[in-house]
């Protein structure tokens, strides 16, 4: 089957695509788009968030089929022109990159957060980041992160 998708603002098509295929696969594979990782491939770990038509999915549970005609947000769609963006800025001066395996699914689910909540308390972030799990560190700095990310929005505006 085809597949067309609106992928971090760009119209892609994905051909020959089996009906097993996940959108992880599809992105990664077929489109080109690395960012989102593959690790558990059973929604547990996160690795792979993606904004789906503006909701945070693990793109390893979706069909590709089902994403026909969406508008999909992945980590290479975040940031806006040649820099960073500043989620992903506070990242790296924050230190909460380690390996780096989490930190697309990390880095997503955290833009999404503070896109809908510019201000977000501790409790939260913990929320927003529930489904993301690190191997790799503690979670303070990736809280620290977002901290961060949250007082710089909060300068700009």
């Amino acid at each position: 089957m085809r597949v067309g998708l609106t992928v971090n603002g760009r119209p892609l098509r994905a051909d020959d695509v089996r009906e097993s295929e996940s959108l992880l696969y599809v992105l990664r594979e077929r489109l080109g788009l690395p960012g989102s990782k593959n690790a558990c491939e059973q929604g547990e770990c996160g690795s792979c968030t993606v904004r789906l038509d503006g909701t945070l999915v693990c793109a390893c549970l979706v069909a590709a089929g089902q994403a026909e005609g969406s508008e999909v947000v992945t980590v290479e769609g975040l940031a806006d022109g040649d820099g960073l963006a500043p989620v992903q800025q506070a990242f790296l001066d924050a230190g909460a990159v380690q390996c780096g395996f989490c930190t697309p699914g990390l880095l997503v689910a955290a833009d999404a957060l503070l896109r809908q909540r510019p201000g977000p308390t501790d409790e939260d972030i913990r929320e927003a980041l529930a489904g993301n799990l690190c191997r790799c560190t503690g979670y303070e700095k990736i809280m620290d992160a977002v901290r961060l990310a949250a007082a710089r929005y909060a300068e700009e505006a």
